[in-house]
């Protein structure tokens, strides 16, 4: 049944670009009302070629959309790659923004602009070097206020387990239209208190990591609630940045 159901639908697309093709050597000659016809038929059937072809470039272009592929080194016992690299989210953009404007469930944006001049978009990785599907797209253009940061939240599972002799990994593969300075701080809340480490990140290469070790913090290991990063940029006015992963990995130090 499968091979006469393909027969018969292959047949019915023959004929479908026959016609179109016999329109396209007729359409020079036609009446204006004919024209408008055809030209109407022609955006209703472009419109869902045009759904088809996007949805198959998303699904076919790699990396594969939901791809867990994370660089694991040695005694990785947790990883996790957030959501917005891993798969698309809702919004996939925003113009204009808001502090406090948010892309999926874990990532938000913070600055003190009193007119906003930056764009924040989800992009597809297409490199044949990229590992996660989604990057995150940031348009920063003339920039007055005196910070700008974006909170990724890692989910709850991030702290299950977690102890003192524990050492956070984030690393991030990054591309800029011209220098920046970058930082990235860890936030470990336990009860009441909230632990935080920061870190600069080295942009003189494309793919970096920067560690957390928690034994040198006031950590209580069983109040232990959420943790999330900061990515803090310094002087980010006309600037393109293009963070194409983050992923982050936990594992034990290596004299316990």
């Amino acid at each position: 049944m499968g091979k006469i159901r393909n027969f018969f639908e292959q047949r019915r697309l023959d004929r479908s670009l026959r016609w179109w093709d016999r329109q396209s050597r007729v359409a020079k000659t036609l009446g204006f009302s004919e024209l408008r016809d055809l030209r109407n038929k022609a955006r209703r059937f472009r419109k869902r070629v045009n759904k088809i072809n996007h949805i198959a470039a998303s699904r076919l272009t790699l990396p594969v959309i939901g791809s867990k592929a994370i660089k694991k080194p040695q005694g990785t016992e947790w990883s996790y790659r957030p959501e917005v690299w891993s798969g698309p989210v809702s919004p996939s953009g925003i113009s204009s923004i808001a502090s406090k404007s948010k892309i999926g469930n874990e990532l938000v944006i913070f600055h003190d602009c009193a007119v906003s001049e930056m764009t924040l978009r989800q992009v597809r990785n297409n490199q044949e070097s990229d590992l996660a599907p989604f990057g995150i797209q940031l348009d920063v253009f003339n920039f007055e206020g005196s910070f700008l940061s974006i909170a990724v939240e890692m989910p709850p599972h991030a702290v299950e387990g977690l102890k003192k002799e524990h050492i956070i990994r984030l690393t991030l593969i990054i591309d800029s239209e011209r220098p920046q300075e970058m930082f990235a701080r860890l936030n470990l809340r336990h009860g009441p208190n909230t632990e935080q480490i920061v870190r600069e990140l080295d942009l003189s290469t494309r793919e970096m990591y920067v560690e957390f070790d928690l034994f040198y913090t006031n950590f209580k290991e069983t109040r232990a609630q959420s943790l999330w990063f900061d990515l803090i940029f310094e002087s980010p006015s006309m600037n393109q940045i293009t963070i194409r992963d983050i992923s982050v990995i936990r594992r034990r130090r290596a004299n316990t």
